[in-house]
């Protein structure tokens, strides 16, 4: 006897991302907003007018990437079910990329899943973290082994809130953009390298096409079975050097940054990339101030953490590497002795 589901029909999962000043979140039911302390002191004030609910509540939790725990996780379910939310409730993300993805994976798990809306703070969240239904929280394996792919029912981006991001948090971002520049779009990339960021047209088209970029791609596959994977590049190796420095050394994008470095020097090794491409990537990246060599101490414990990367299938890690600027090769074929080679290239910073 077999029975057959068919869910092909049963859900569309598509949404809206607003890049502009925010006018209205809603009509909502119970909703909650999800935040943290520094987020909630400067903008609670200017998002909470906005926002058109039944009954509103604010849960703050801890800022940082050392708070994106179980422990954490289970303190916001608690306040939700204190609150008396049910599933018919939506939650709002308003923070970088750790409020998103926390907020996003209870979204998922409350009452076996409710609706969430993304209103990111940072602009790595906004031109990354807050696309694609990427939820989970980090374990003392690695980033994000535990989480769910959950999509929000909209994404706010507003600008407004990048007026009081930090410079080390704004060049964080922009490692991001370059990073979608590097994979997809050779054009793009050529743009950045003659537009500086700081400026307020050229950050507004930055996240625009950075956005249509990883939108796309998302449509093509929403979770991970392919192309997407291609977004992952330079993380294969950042997500050692986060792991390696108890991610308190680094932002996400400045691990992110030095991973695309090290990614070249393993795709020129590959004979995929001109020494040339490589060095204006990396020229781009240091006019922002980010970091772009991380000294490899030890290079046989490196290698092992890679095995952790939720990439890595089969004993196989999978390396997304640049063909030039503007093209990509996912691979899991990478010699043992080109890793090693390209590790080498970094005993020294």
């Amino acid at each position: 006897m077999r029975v057959h589901i068919d869910l092909q029909k049963s859900d569309d999962r598509s949404y809206d991302i607003f890049i502009d000043s925010i006018h209205k979140i809603g009509p909502l039911k119970k909703a909650a907003v999800v935040t943290n302390p520094k987020v909630a002191g400067l903008h609670l004030g200017y998002l909470l007018p906005k926002i058109e609910a039944d009954e509103l509540y604010v849960v703050t939790l801890p800022d940082g990437e050392d708070y994106k725990t179980f422990d954490s996780l289970q303190y916001l379910l608690d306040r939700l079910f204190d609150h008396r939310l049910d599933r018919k409730s939506t939650l709002i993300a308003f923070g970088g990329g750790v409020i998103g993805d926390m907020t996003g994976f209870a979204a998922a798990i409350f009452q076996r899943g409710i609706d969430f809306i993304q209103v990111p703070t940072t602009l790595l969240s906004q031109v990354d973290a807050s696309v694609g239904g990427k939820t989970g929280i980090n374990n003392r394996y690695g980033k994000n082994l535990i989480g769910a792919f959950h999509q929000p029912k909209a994404v706010y981006i507003d600008p407004h809130f990048l007026s009081t991001l930090p410079g080390r948090e704004f060049a964080a971002g922009v490692a991001e953009i370059v990073k979608m520049a590097v994979v997809f779009d050779r054009e793009f990339f050529a743009w950045l390298e003659k537009n500086r960021l700081e400026n307020e047209a050229n950050i507004k088209e930055a996240i625009k096409r950075s956005v249509e970029l990883k939108a796309r791609i998302v449509a093509l596959d929403e979770k991970e079975g392919g192309v997407r994977a291609s977004l992952n590049y330079g993380h294969t190796f950042a997500h050692v050097i986060e792991n390696e420095t108890g991610y308190k050394s680094y932002l996400h994008g400045e691990a992110v940054a030095m991973g695309m470095v090290m990614a070249n020097v393993m795709a020129i090794k590959m004979g995929l990339m001109q020494p040339e491409d490589a060095a204006r990537i990396e020229a781009l990246l240091q006019s922002y101030g980010l970091p772009t060599c991380y000294e490899v101490k030890n290079r046989e414990a490196f290698y092992e953490h890679f095995f952790l990367d939720k990439k890595t299938q089969s004993n196989k890690i999978t390396f997304v590497l640049p063909k030039g600027i503007g093209d990509f090769v996912i691979t899991d074929e990478v010699p043992k002795d080109i890793i090693f080679e390209t590790l080498r290239e970094f005993d020294r910073c």
